[in-house]
């Protein structure tokens, strides 16, 4: 039951992290000196931006998802204290969850960080 759950998530996951990779066809273009500017398959434009900056928007989407994780065990973790009616494990579980939470909000801003510096530093923009 709970292997059949892990795919169906996983299933999930890779549909929405596929949305943000799907791009509309785009035409080949004719400049004005006669050359055609051929569509990059890999971003559907016209205009080249190449694989380092489509690694970018993965890793940007999938940190997004990440942060949002965070998030839920925020909540869960001042939902688990708040509900502890004095009981001292539930206390004590609820304080990990909020420290791992804030232990894992700062690896993800950090990430979020290093990637956004290498790739402005990559792409020039």
């Amino acid at each position: 039951m709970l292997n059949k759950k892990l795919v169906l998530l996983f299933m999930v996951f890779i549909f929405l992290l596929s949305a943000n990779l799907a791009f509309a066809a785009c035409s080949n273009q004719t400049q004005t000196d006669g050359t055609v500017k051929l569509c990059n398959p890999l971003t559907g434009k016209a205009t080249s931006e190449g694989i380092p900056v489509l690694l970018g928007k993965i890793i940007s989407s999938i940190l997004g998802v990440v942060g949002s994780l965070a998030l839920v065990m925020f909540i869960y973790g001042g939902v688990t204290w708040m509900l502890s009616s004095g009981n001292q494990e539930q206390v004590t579980k609820g304080k990990n969850i909020l420290i791992w939470a804030t232990i894992g909000i700062v690896i993800i801003f950090t990430s979020y960080a290093l990637v956004k510096f290498v790739l402005t530093t990559v792409t020039g923009a």
